[in-house]
């Protein structure tokens, strides 16, 4: 999996699609970046405020939302958790 492969596919997916902000691409480029820290794997397990530290995303609502939106709109699958001592799952659907 390429990970320079995945954010070029994520650009040409988007270029016409305008619900995608700033933000979303903000947080889709830290789950890459995240990824490529934790070997490369599909799917990663990560904490919101992981993601939201590589992103410089303050706002817990704001990441949140984005997540929703990146998964309704068919660019990753976000499996959220409501335990704060477990990890979200994130799988890549862009590749």
């Amino acid at each position: 999996m390429d990970d320079l492969k995945t954010l070029s596919d994520f650009f040409l997916a988007i270029e016409k699609d305008f619900r995608i902000s700033s933000t979303h691409v903000a947080i889709f480029a830290a789950l890459i970046q995240f990824r490529k820290n934790n070997g490369i794997i599909n799917p990663i397990e990560a904490y919101s405020f992981e993601i939201q530290k590589i992103a410089k995303i303050a706002s817990s609502k704001t990441y949140y939302k984005c997540m929703i939106e990146l998964n309704a709109y068919g660019y990753i699958i976000y499996m959220p958790t409501k335990n704060r001592t477990k990890r979200s799952t994130i799988f890549f659907h862009v590749e």
